[in-house]
């Protein structure tokens, strides 16, 4: 039996609930929050890369068990010359690094305060030198003034990579707002204090994008350290090459791409973790 309240005029429509179909009452979806953009980009760096190499290592030593190597191959890969060109690798890029690092950003501190500023453009075009010199042409000028050796090496190493780390902390201490410098020294910050606490913590994300390019960049001319008596993972390719065995040089040269790439990943990690809180991570 109907009531009077169910009856509807012949021809409206018919409406559910509490207008939930009304479109003054619809929303759309919110746009994703910066904290699920993060967490996206983070769970893309901490598992993809890492799930590839994996995935490429395991790949080349399933390879090389079944190869049939002769017996150059075998004393070029045999007691342990593999770990102990790696290892000789690493050590190559963690010292040059560590180097540029000391020099290139303290360097680019001084050349962005005032009484220093007109050196700017002359230690920026020694760095663009450094970096413009083929590196084994570098090289061989350096083993013929130091002699044959890792220092000859490492010091080829620290001249090709300082420009990226202090180009981009010049870059990164002058973009910041002069507005934000003026406030610091208004409530009687010194000038130290401003580098410490507002100058330096606003360019890190473009200083660890210059350390970032610096590590790819050192492991990549690592890899020539050999032609001057320094090691590493170049001492495989040159090896596969001359000798012309094919496996030799595909595992020195995997090594040396799989290296760039963890150094790489890792330097993104850093980033993120490093980065002050309020700065948007980037895609």
């Amino acid at each position: 039996m109907t009531t009077s309240s169910d009856r509807r005029p012949e021809g409206e429509p018919e409406v559910e609930g509490d207008l939930l179909h009304d479109g003054e009452d619809t929303e759309a979806p919110p746009p994703p929050s910066p904290s699920r953009r993060v967490s996206a980009i983070t769970w893309q760096k901490l598992v993809f890369l890492p799930a590839f190499l994996v995935a490429v290592l395991l790949a080349t030593w399933a390879w090389f068990q079944q190869a049939e190597l002769d017996t150059i191959s075998k004393n070029a890969l045999a007691k342990g010359e593999v770990s102990k060109a790696l290892w000789q690798h690493v050590q190559l890029t963690a010292i040059s690094t560590f180097f540029v690092l000391i020099i290139a950003i303290p360097l680019g501190i001084l050349l962005t305060r005032r009484m220093f500023r007109k050196a700017t453009p002359v230690a920026m075009a020694f760095a663009n030198m450094g970096q413009a010199t083929p590196a084994l042409g570098l090289l061989a000028l350096l083993v013929i003034w130091l002699g044959i050796g890792r220092r000859s090496a490492l010091i080829g190493i620290i001249i090709y990579a300082i420009l990226p780390v202090l180009s981009n902390t010049i870059t990164g201490l002058r973009a910041n707002d002069p507005t934000l410098l003026e406030a610091a020294r208004g409530i009687g910050m010194s000038p130290l204090g401003v580098l410490q606490k507002v100058e330096l913590p606003l360019a890190v994300p473009l200083i660890l994008a210059g350390v970032r390019t610096a590590l790819v960049l050192n492991v990549g001319t690592a890899t020539l350290a050999v032609f001057g008596g320094g090691g590493g993972l170049g001492v495989l390719i040159t090896t596969g090459i001359t000798t012309q065995r094919m496996p030799v040089l595909l595992l020195g040269s995997i090594l040396t791409i799989a290296l760039a790439l963890l150094v790489d990943w890792l330097a993104s990690l850093a980033e993120l973790l490093l980065r002050p809180r309020g700065l948007e991570v980037g895609t």
